[in-house]
């Protein structure tokens, strides 16, 4: 059973991948058009179109959502996306032109391999050439390629992040699922231990420095320092979707809650340092409690991001979780 985002009827998910280089992008495909909604909590985000996505604003759906490495160069893969759409004729009618609206989200991953390689409107048009419904590829692949996470000790210490994705299912027929590039600031922890998984690694080789217990005890002094460094550097983004027929608003809060689901498992996170966005997409007509959809979408996101640092291999110098575990 597919047990990833591609398990909601009528989206496609495709990767541009280059490891060399250690960057990529992944684009969701809803060519017919999806209600989304979306959410922004970190300090330092990098977007493109998220601004229709307010409730207040005319446009109520979308026909592609975009996230990718390169930093804010990355989000030139948008166009590439736009063009495959607009060649197959799909986009918000104009009357002269249809045009695809395609918001997008971009992570730091230029420190990885090489920072003069980074998405572009070639790569976002062959992520949408690879789409298929198929299980997402999880781990170094598309968006998640380049992503690390753990970075209070500076990247050298940090984990390799990657891509990941969960869908859960109700007995009624509902379905919700995730997909998310971690590339976060903060440790990722087992949330059914607490223990960390994929963080930032003691100097000495030792295992996980635990990222809140490092700041703490240096009283704030250490993020300041790291501030200056970071910004920008760091941020996780999710795409969740669900089946069930939702409005505007309603999107909006889904994807409000779904960063609930980054909290249970990333510590610290929504930081200054972090751009953590979550997109919501609704497809489908089956009916379900707003605050039930919420809830599945942030264990959704949950599960993705544990999946994605469990299916992550080393990279760039970074080590895998697999590395720790016993």
């Amino acid at each position: 059973m597919n047990e990833t985002l591609t398990a909601i009827p009528g989206l496609t998910v495709g990767h541009w991948t280059n490891l060399d280089c250690g960057t990529g992008c992944t684009v969701v495909l809803c060519p017919d058009g999806a209600v989304a909604g979306v959410d922004i909590r970190g300090g330092a985000p990098g977007t493109r179109e998220t601004s229709l996505l307010d409730p207040a604003c005319v446009i109520d759906k979308v026909h592609a959502v975009l996230i990718g490495g390169g930093s804010a160069y990355g989000l030139s893969a948008a166009d590439g996306v736009m063009r495959w759409l607009e060649e197959r004729g799909n986009g918000f009618d104009v009357g002269v032109a249809k045009v695809p609206i395609v918001p997008a989200a971009i992570l730091f991953d230029l420190p990885v391999a090489r920072a003069d390689v980074r998405p572009d409107a070639a790569a976002g048009y062959a992520a949408c050439e690879a789409a298929s419904n198929a299980p997402v590829a999880q781990g170094n692949v598309g968006a998640g390629t380049g992503a690390s996470c753990g970075k209070a000790l500076g990247f050298k210490q940090a984990t390799k992040g990657g891509l990941g994705s969960a869908a859960l299912r109700l007995d009624s027929g509902v379905i919700v699922a995730a997909l998310v590039a971690v590339n976060a600031f903060g440790d990722v922890r087992d949330p059914s231990t607490g223990r960390i998984i994929a963080g930032a690694r003691r100097k000495d080789g030792a295992g996980f420095a635990d990222a809140m217990a490092h700041l703490a005890a240096e009283d704030g002094r250490t993020i300041a320092q790291l501030a200056e460094q970071q910004l920008g550097q760091n941020t996780t983004l999710a795409i969740v979707a669900t089946n069930a027929a939702l409005t505007k608003n309603h999107a909006t809060k889904v994807a409000q809650m779904a960063h609930n689901g980054l909290a249970r498992v990333i510590r610290p996170i929504h930081t200054m340092l972090d751009g953590d966005t979550i997109f919501a997409l609704s497809l489908g007509e089956a009916r379900a409690d707003i605050s039930l959809l919420g809830e599945l979408a942030a264990e959704a996101v949950s599960q993705a991001v544990i999946n994605a640092v469990l299916a992550a291999e080393p990279l760039g110098g970074l080590p895998c979780a697999r590395d720790f575990l016993g």
